[in-house]
């Protein structure tokens, strides 16, 4: 997990982190802070044993921190997040030493993990999808009932 810390010092992720925190200073729903980052991993590497993946944790881990790191260049310019994620994500591996496959393996997770046809194709990609849905507690929330989130998609039941 050495290089999982060396994500959470890193630079930029500590940039992006701040800026998420500005832009959702106000914002009543779900935010996409570090506590929401962690909650995605814990889920994941539970769905993994369940389920006999086979997913390493350090892959979980920086998946997992590293998928909603674009959430500010969605806020201020409209790019899709996961999208954003995947071009700040990738200097990010590279600085932290991760080689071109684990790279791109991390960096499908981080892409995939708003669709639920294209997060399919890997078990890793499958993962951090359903970690960051059960990841809501809906079944808590103050503002549920003026959440954009079909009623399909919210969590009413604790399930992690």
């Amino acid at each position: 997990m050495k290089r999982v810390n060396r994500i959470l010092v890193h630079p930029r992720f500590q940039i992006y982190k701040e800026e998420i925190k500005k832009w959702e200073e106000d914002r009543p729903f779900c935010g996409h802070d570090v506590s929401h980052l962690l909650d995605v991993a814990r889920i994941a590497c539970i769905l993994s044993l369940e389920e006999e993946c086979e997913v390493s944790k350090e892959y979980i881990y920086t998946a997992a921190l590293l998928h909603d790191i674009g959430r500010p260049e969605q806020y201020a310019h409209g790019t899709p997040h996961q999208q954003a994620s995947v071009k700040i994500a990738a200097g990010i591996l590279k600085d932290c030493g991760y080689d071109e496959e684990e790279t791109a393996a991390v960096l499908s997770a981080v892409g995939n993990h708003r669709d639920a046809a294209r997060a399919s194709q890997t078990s890793l990609d499958w993962l951090i999808y359903r970690a960051d849905k059960l990841s809501r507690g809906c079944y808590v929330c103050d503002v549920e009932e003026i959440c954009d989130w079909a009623a399909a998609k919210k969590n009413q039941i604790l399930t992690y």
